[in-house]
This record gives C-alpha cells, structure tokens and sequence, in this order.
C-alpha cells in the first residue's frame, strides 16, 4: 500500500512539476499514469494504457468535444465581428478602464450562473477579455486568474442555484436542489469574489508602478481586430446573451415537455444554444464577411483552436481515471472518511483531496459521494446536521484543490489565451485555490453554528 502511495505522489507531482514547467500534457500524461500503475502489483501496463487511460481520454472527447467545437467557433465569430471590441468598449466606458478585471469577473460569473459550460465561458469572453486588459494596459499574464474567479470559483460551486454540475451533483445523494444552504453559499461565495478581486486588483496596481503594460508575445493571437465596423453595444450583447436564454427554455420547457432524459437535457440544450448563437450571429454581422469563403474561413479557424483545448483536457482526465482505478485508491478514500467523527468536516477533506488527487473538481466528488454518499446522508441525519450542508460543503470542497497545474480547466484556460503555468499559475493558485480553501474553512466553522 505504502509503495503504491508514494507511485501515485510521485506520478502527481511530476505532473504539476512538468506542466508548470511548459512541457505537454498530452505527452506527460499517459507516462506519468504509467508511472503510477507500475508501483501496483498485478498492473499490465499496456492494459493500463491501452484500456483504462484511453477510456477515460477518449470519454471526454466523446462528452465534451462537441462544447469544445461549437464554443470556439462561437468565440471566433464574436471576434471576427467586432462583438468583442463592442463589449469590452461599453463595459470600459461604463466602469472605466481601471475597472477592466471587475468586468472580466462580472461577465464571466454572469455567463456561468446563466448555465454556460465553463469551458465555453473561456471561448466566448477570452476575445472580450483581452480587449478589455489591453485597453486598460493591464498585464495580460492576469487575465487567467480573473477568467477563472469569475467562471470556476463562487459561481461554480458556491452561488445558491447555479446550475454548474459541481452544484448539481450532490442533489441525489442529500436529497437537495441547487439552492441547498443559501447562507453559506452566500457568505462563501463573497469571500471569494471580495478577496480575489482585492488580490488582482493588487497585482494589476503593482505592475502599473512598474511600468509594465499589456505585453505582447510571440503567442499572441489575438490582436485588435482591423476593417471591421463595430457594432452597437445592444446588437453585440445579443451573441452572448442568447446561450443563456436558449439554453434555459430548451432545458427548463421545451425538453421537459417530451420527457427527454435528465441525463441529457443539459448538453443537448447548450449544443442547440451554441449552434443558433453562431447561426444567429453570423447572420446578423453578414456584412463583417466578404463572402462566404470568409465565413468558413473563420469557422474553420474556430475548429482548429478548439482541437488542442480538447486533447490537452482530456489527456489530463485520463490521468485521474488511471489514478482512480489504482487499487490503493480506494483505501486512501476510506481513511478520509475515517480522519473526523464529524460527517461535514469529513466530507469536506475527503472532497478536496480527491478533488486535487483527480484534477477535477466534479470526478473528485463524483468519486467521493458516489462511494460514501449515503454514509454522509444517513450520518447528518443521525446527527441531526441538515444534508443541506453537506450538499453546500461538497459543492464548496470540490472547487478548492481541484485547480492544481493538472486541471483540466485551467489547461484549457492556459491553451485558449497563449499563456504558460509559468507565466499565469501563480496568481491563479491564489485566486484559485488559496482563498476557496479559506472560504471553506470559513463555512465549515459556520455551518457548526447551525447557519444554513
């Protein structure tokens, strides 16, 4: 058990090591599970491979690469458009320069709280976003960390009926909807907007008394968009309001009405939202293409970016799948379950290490509560603790650790802007991590008051 421990801990931080360092997911990856699997006795390593991290890699893309697909064309049309300089000059004029980080978050949370994949949050505002953080000359190597406080901390998980599935996960096992523990999620979803905001605000005013501007790079892909006339802020708002409002009738009417499955409902909704914003923005900027040759043109553009978001994701997903099989895996899980006699502390830590150990914040507590979730429910019910908390605890848990180097969101996040672990990490680790884990340890000390 020891040997197979110090595999996984050594596969891991290899991992975050070498990502930090720039070298490629997809290749590091599937060595590193190897790597893992070769301290557990009985493992054929090929099998491991060829079986168990292909699965997992392979059922990714098969999940999510039509989000993928769809969200970077959608982000490139935006661009092509003028829809993203039409934004970010009207949040600019409205909050003025200074605030461009407050309407980076603002946006995004505005986005994922409407439904929005976060992965297709990234496509869609990353145009909007580096408009905004060049116009107001704020380092573009911060423009990660305020893309993943707005779309993958208190919206995701902490917000009262947020539709994001680390908020929905938890509803069978506590027998709770997405509005579980409205107080604390409110108390914890302040801190971490309040304190993140206040530590990039920070970060944006000590480089401005450095003198240090937007920055450019030989990665930079994304620069201002020439020939094209801009549209009115109401016309260009309607490309990014529309997935949201679709999304919401398909999955709240209109699917309902033909029993369409649940386990379905949400995808095939924002598949459908996505394809009539390209559809529907394209149509109404005609005249910001030539010709239709144009149009395909920057369509197939789109699809090409969407290609190694994907791959990067999904190589790092297999990781966590061979992880997860490990059979020592399953002993570690117990013995956090084992460390505290008080259920909601428990599942917290138990939440976030596999949340970290995985690189994912909804397979972290998939795997937790699909093992123990009815050992939670029936313990808070004896001990008299609303599973509410639970629900809201989980929820908040998951998005802690889960945004180490290896997370597939922040690979994503990384590939879409042309930035590296190096250059953007550390302000994301803070953003991140460091202060949902205090917003945690904060409702933990709450809900032991009885504050729901």
């Amino acid at each position: 058990m020891i040997l197979e421990l110090l595999g996984i801990l050594l596969a891991l931080c290899l991992l975050i090591y070498l990502a930090y360092r720039g070298l490629s997911v997809i290749i590091i990856s599937p060595l590193l599970a190897l790597v893992a699997a070769s301290f557990a006795p009985g493992l054929h390593l090929m099998e491991v491979f060829t079986v168990t991290y292909m699965k997992g890699t392979v059922g990714f893309i098969l999940s999510f690469f039509p989000l993928f697909l769809l969200g970077a064309i959608f982000g490139k049309v935006v661009e092509a458009t003028g829809c993203s300089i039409a934004i970010g000059n009207f949040i600019t004029t409205r909050l003025g320069k200074e605030k461009a980080i407050l309407a980076v978050v603002l946006s995004c949370a505005a986005l994922t709280y409407g439904g929005v994949s976060l992965f297709v949050v990234v496509f869609a505002i990353y145009p909007i976003a580096a408009h905004l953080f060049r116009e107001a000359q704020i380092p573009k190597r911060l423009l990660p960390a305020a893309i993943a406080l707005g779309a993958f901390s208190f919206t995701m998980t902490a917000l009262p009926g947020s539709p994001q599935i680390q908020n929905a996960i938890p509803m069978p096992y506590f027998k709770t909807d997405l509005f579980a523990a409205p107080i604390l999620g409110i108390v914890a979803a302040l801190i971490m907007f309040g304190l993140g905001m206040m530590w990039l605000e920070r970060r944006a005013n000590r480089a401005k008394a450095a003198g240090e501007g937007y920055g450019e790079n030989d990665n930079e892909d994304n620069k201002p968009v020439k020939n094209v006339r801009i549209p009115s802020f109401q016309r260009a708002v309607i490309s990014i309001i529309l997935i949201p409002v679709v999304f919401l009738v398909l999955s709240r009417v209109i699917f309902p009405m033909f029993e369409t499955s649940q386990g379905v409902i949400g995808m095939w909704s924002l598949i459908i939202a996505l394809v009539i914003a390209i559809l529907s923005t394209a149509a109404l900027y005609a005249r910001s293409f030539k010709c239709w040759a144009d149009l395909i043109k920057t369509m197939d553009e789109g699809a090409a970016d969407s290609l190694l978001p994907i791959f990067n994701t999904a190589s790092v997903v297999g990781f966590g799948t061979v992880i997860a099989t490990l059979p020592v895996f399953s002993i570690i899980s117990k013995s956090l379950i084992d460390i505290s006699p008080n259920p909601i502390i428990a599942t917290a830590l138990s939440t976030t290490v596999l949340a970290g150990l995985t690189g994912s914040a909804s397979g972290g507590m998939a795997i937790v509560l699909g093992i123990f979730g009815e050992e939670f429910y029936n313990w808070a019910i004896r001990d008299g603790i609303d599973p509410a908390v639970l629900h809201r605890v989980s929820a908040i848990a998951s998005g802690g650790l889960d945004t180490l180097p290896h997370n597939g969101a922040i690979i994503t996040l990384l590939s879409i802007t042309r930035l590296t672990h190096k250059k953007s990490y550390f302000d994301i680790l803070v953003a991140n991590i460091f202060i949902p884990l205090i917003a945690l340890f904060v409702i933990l000390i709450l809900a032991h008051t009885g504050i729901v």
